[in-house]
């Protein structure tokens, strides 16, 4: 396996697991199969060249498997922060450390940036294997946001992580 950040050249990819990951498991992302399956191939190009984003991916082969990105703030007041987004690996992977790695580049990669002291995420409370995963990485919850999603008329709780770094 191989992980590294993700470069407009992927998009293609990208586009394809995202839409993957958006249609089976829609309540672990606040952005929904419906929206994202308009957006063309531009839009996520564009997404990998900005300066205060980095997507990273888990490649088996030429296959992109996993996919997480880290968000950095821009606002002064709050530049020491950044957000865990759209974490996601493929079912055959999980299981095998895919998860763990993509985290933990994505965690070393805001230890780098020097500003950033706190990694937040929000989780889908009912998602143990996840929130195992995050809390084994140090994340502790802080809150929970009831019914933070709502498909259709089903609505989920998310529970709000951070990570002191």
């Amino acid at each position: 396996m191989n992980i590294r950040q993700l470069t407009p050249v992927d998009a293609e990819n990208y586009r394809t697991i995202r839409l993957e990951a958006l249609k089976n498991k829609p309540e672990a992302f606040s952005s929904s199969y419906e929206d994202e399956v308009e957006f063309s191939v531009e839009k996520y190009r564009g997404r990998f060249n900005n300066d205060n984003t980095y997507t990273f991916g888990a490649f088996e082969g030429e296959n992109l498997v996993g996919t997480v990105t880290l968000l950095c703030e821009t606002k002064k007041k709050i530049k020491h922060r950044a957000t865990i987004v759209a974490m996601y690996v493929m079912p055959e992977q999980r299981k095998s450390g895919v998860g763990k790695a993509l985290m933990n580049i994505a965690i070393n990669k805001a230890k780098e940036l020097k500003e950033i002291e706190q990694i937040y995420l929000a989780v889908t409370a009912s998602n143990e294997p996840a929130k195992r995963l995050y809390a084994s990485l140090g994340f502790v919850t802080y809150g929970v946001d009831r019914n933070g999603l709502k498909i259709e008329d089903t609505y989920f709780d998310e529970e709000l992580m951070v990570l002191e770094i």
